[in-house]
């Protein structure tokens, strides 16, 4: 099966990297493309569902594509509930493998420009100060600069020139800019410093 499905993908021109065995495949780099797995349920020495785990204990978050002669309903839902892409049962179509890997390869495309964009926030969080942090936070949750001023004990105007500072340093042209990288980042009232 391995070398069908490896020429199936290149003669589609997708890039291909086979393994032997779930062993080979848990000490391989990661891809860094959008890239997926496709493994069978029946692996030699494990299993397919084995391998899932093992890979995400590694925190590898690639997709998974299982194709099996021998699923059933609770195998099915015990993939999908970890995370799998599809689960497949032979005989496959190509055109189903190749439609499967795609919509797993634009997954995977869709995680690592989010795991980007949630990097590029966090590294401008980090540049603020403690109180802007504060600034921040109370802003996001809905305060008016009034209400923050008065939580924080500071003048009105300097609320302005923190919250002028936040949407500089944070790359925001928008309070719903602002609102959206704190969602992202998991910060709200009394969570700014936790999420450093």
């Amino acid at each position: 099966m391995r070398r069908a499905l490896t020429n199936l993908f290149e003669s589609v021109g997708l890039k291909v990297e086979a393994f032997g065995s779930a062993p080979q495949l848990l000490q391989a780099k990661p891809p860094d493309v959008p890239s997926c797995l496709v493994l069978d349920i029946r692996l030699p020495g494990t299993s397919g569902l084995e391998l899932q785990t093992d890979l995400a204990k590694a925190n590898i978050h690639t997709p998974i594509i299982f194709i099996t002669g021998h699923g059933d309903i609770p195998m099915t839902v015990r993939a999908m509930k970890s995370g799998a892409i599809d689960f497949l049962t032979k005989p496959v179509r190509d055109q189903d493998i190749l439609d499967a890997v795609q919509a797993a390869i634009e997954r995977d495309r869709k995680r690592r420009d989010l795991n980007r964009t949630v990097s590029t926030v966090r590294s401008r969080f980090e540049s603020l100060s403690s109180r802007e942090r504060d600034v921040l936070s109370l802003v996001t949750s809905g305060l008016m600069n009034k209400q923050v001023a008065a939580q924080l004990g500071l003048a009105e105007i300097t609320v302005k020139i923190y919250r002028g500072q936040i949407m500089r340093k944070m790359g925001a042209k928008s309070l719903a800019d602002l609102v959206r990288m704190s969602e992202a980042l998991g910060i709200g009232p009394n969570k700014s410093d936790a999420q450093t």
